[in-house]
């Protein structure tokens, strides 16, 4: 638990008797009192280091919080505490902004879908991007509701591919431009966050959505204001829709190796964003530290199932070799999952640095780069002015990202997240 240090307020005394003291003290020629300190619900987070979620660190930082806001960010000896203040001594910890999610999957009932908010809350996240079952009326009532102790939630609404047969009718399906542009002109009016297309063939099961066809998407799209981000798998479909003008990438490439020319089209588009969603690395690993919000028999079952699966581990190593190279090459990546788990992004962190990504990099993706993607102004990062959504952790994910799954505290909207109540709701106290 955190010390927390809350001023003592002097008492005021009744206006007779504090008028016959102004009244003595004149008298004697004594200095008038000092007066009394205006009172303020702000709260000083002191002394942790802060991760800015721009790149940036602060070593001994203060975040100084009132009501929702973050209203002072910086180094402890330049951030002024008003007196009155609260104060919640962080030595020894670090901060970080709340995660951005910019692709999950959650369950479809209101209270399904609310407990999977809870539980992406509970492991530090402040906001998922929906991208495909997020369709329904009350979707829609979920975005534009602040949930407590729940991460804030958007969709992308119904996205558009090429007919699935058998598959799934949730998105839209179209077979010409004037269906391509009429899909896009439908979720115009829903004010969704982004447009979503599929572009693939299932290995083979289904016609994917032509380039004639999702470049009208894309166009339509921008016409109306709105980006696209794609579902992809092969090299040569990324090329064509980096042609034709898309904005994000909702996976990395995963049938090849990349090639000079992918990458050259990508330094031509440096707007372009790329979110990997890494496959499992195929290697058996330790579950022990999801106890917190897994029952017991579940994570043991979970745990047998995590087993080594080299063909997982070819998948997974072509597309960690992607996502190097593209780093490293400049290009924006921001994060996503793929999933509805709560805790999937810290595995997705650890495995974007085992890919060859930096532990500050891979940070700088999960915040900053996510928060920019889904043009969220006030979140992202810790700068005034922001909405005070972070993450208190007990060791520095810079020496090792596993230590982000080390969380102390997460604030949302400057409130707490009643972590062990959600706990002790899915596990038992």
């Amino acid at each position: 638990m955190h010390r927390l240090l809350i001023p003592s307020h002097p008492t005021i005394a009744a206006p007779a008797l504090l008028l016959s003291t102004l009244v003595l003290v004149s008298a004697c020629g004594a200095p008038p009192s000092e007066p009394v300190a205006p009172s303020t619900d702000a709260i000083a987070y002191e002394g942790a280091r802060l991760i800015i979620g721009d790149g940036q660190v602060i070593e001994n930082g203060t975040l100084l919080v009132e009501q929702d806001r973050l209203v002072a960010v910086g180094a402890s000896d330049a951030v002024e505490v008003p007196a009155g203040a609260a104060r919640v001594d962080l030595s020894g910890r670090t901060v970080m902004p709340a995660i951005i999610d910019t692709h999950v999957h959650l369950r479809e009932t209101r209270d399904e879908r609310v407990e999977d908010l809870q539980r992406k809350a509970y492991y530090g996240v402040g906001v998922v991007l929906s991208l495909g079952r997020g369709v329904s009326e009350m979707a829609f009532q979920l975005r534009d509701e602040i949930l407590p102790n729940a991460a804030r939630y958007r969709t992308v609404g119904r996205g558009i591919t090429a007919p699935e047969p058998g598959r799934t009718e949730v998105p839209s399906w179209i077979t010409t431009e004037e269906e391509a542009r009429a899909a896009v002109q439908a979720l115009v009016p829903q004010n969704v966050d982004m447009v979503k297309i599929w572009v693939d063939d299932r290995g083979g099961q289904f016609d994917k959505l032509s380039p004639e066809l999702y470049s009208a998407v894309i166009d339509e799209a921008h016409q109306n204001g709105l980006r696209v981000t794609a579902h992809v798998y092969t090299l040569e479909d990324a090329k064509g829709l980096l042609r034709a003008g898309l904005d994000a990438f909702a996976h990395g490439i995963r049938d090849m190796d990349v090639d000079d020319e992918v990458v050259e089209l990508f330094k031509a588009r440096p707007e372009v964003v790329l979110v990997p969603n890494l496959p499992g690395t195929g290697v058996a690993v330790d579950l022990s530290w999801l106890s917190g919000t897994i029952p017991s028999d579940q994570l043991e079952q979970m745990q047998e199932r995590s087993v080594d699966r080299p063909a997982a581990q070819e998948a997974f190593g072509i597309q960690a070799r992607n996502l190097a190279r593209l780093s490293a090459e400049g290009v924006t990546i921001a994060f996503g999952t793929d999933g509805g788990a709560g805790w999937s992004p810290h595995a997705e962190m650890e495995d974007m640095v085992l890919a060859g990504m930096s532990t500050a990099d891979v940070l700088v993706a999960a915040t900053g780069n996510s928060a920019e993607m889904l043009a969220l102004d006030d979140l992202g990062t810790l700068a005034t002015g922001k909405s005070a959504d972070f993450v208190v952790l007990e060791a520095n994910p810079l020496d090792d990202i596993t230590n982000t799954r080390r969380i102390s505290d997460v604030y949302l909207r400057g409130e707490a997240v009643d972590r062990a109540g959600l706990s002790a709701t899915w596990v038992g106290p």
